[in-house]
């Protein structure tokens, strides 16, 4: 009798490099237990100057997959549409192919969100460079553009609560616009609670109602948590891109 034939079982993803992509830097971490670097990103900065530069400070250090948090929109698991703080030739970079290892795209800010949630209905605001905003409602992560959507007086969510706002409002009138703006976007969108994120929520002196800080760490908690079948949380289901074939 032929002995049975054994399925080999795909390797274990422990190790993930979680790249968090900003207006200002390029954060990433090397697995669970692995520091946190960054290097300045910039206006100047191609997908494929970032892939250049993280595989030299990388320096041959393992990792089974990747997970990206993009500064714009992600539709499906791809970028549609190029940041706008930073240089061209995202849309359609082939990610993957870059690093020859799995991919797990989507937006910052939903990978923030991924690892700052517990649970029920969470609307996460990002307040950073830009505005970033994604609410998951019962594990399911929708992010959002609403930070480019007109508010008032002919400026955007973005152009009052972003890092262009804070310069031209000064500190103390930025303060009460993000007030504002998570007011109108509780009321729209009726979250349990809200965490807040981004570099710029630490010069908040007094938090909005119903509010908390998010840990500087969570867009890597989240950036893991988009690997791992127990997280609870569900994405697009095309997110995972693979290395083309040659």
């Amino acid at each position: 009798m032929r002995a049975k034939r054994e399925v080999p079982r795909a390797p274990a993803r422990r190790y993930i490099l979680v790249i968090d992509v900003g207006g200002t830097h390029v954060k990433f971490r090397l697995g669970e237990h692995g520091a946190a670097s960054k290097f300045e990103s910039g206006p100047k900065l191609t997908p494929r100057r970032m892939v250049r530069r993280l595989c030299k400070l990388l320096d041959e250090q393992r990792y089974d997959a990747v997970s990206i948090g993009y500064p714009g929109l992600v539709y499906h698991g791809r970028i549609a549409a190029d940041p706008h703080n930073l240089g061209k030739g995202w849309v359609g970079y082939d990610f993957a192919a870059a690093f020859s290892r799995p991919v797990r795209l989507i937006n910052d800010a939903a990978m923030q969100a991924i690892g700052s949630y517990r649970g029920g209905r969470m609307l996460f605001i990002g307040l950073g460079t830009g505005l970033g905003a994604t609410l998951i409602i019962d594990g399911v992560v929708e992010p959002t553009e609403v930070g480019h959507m007109p508010y008032k007086r002919g400026r955007t969510f973005e152009d009052y609560v972003g890092e262009r706002g804070r310069k031209r409002l000064g500190n103390h009138r930025w303060r009460k616009a993000v007030r504002n703006v998570i007011a109108d976007l509780n009321a729209a969108f009726e979250a349990d609670y809200i965490v807040l994120g981004g570099g710029n929520a630490r010069r908040l002196k007094k938090l909005p109602r119903g509010a908390h800080l998010g840990g500087n760490n969570r867009a890597f908690i989240g950036g893991l948590r988009l690997w791992d079948p127990r997280s609870g949380v569900i994405t697009s289901p095309s997110a995972d891109l693979r290395r083309r074939p040659d």
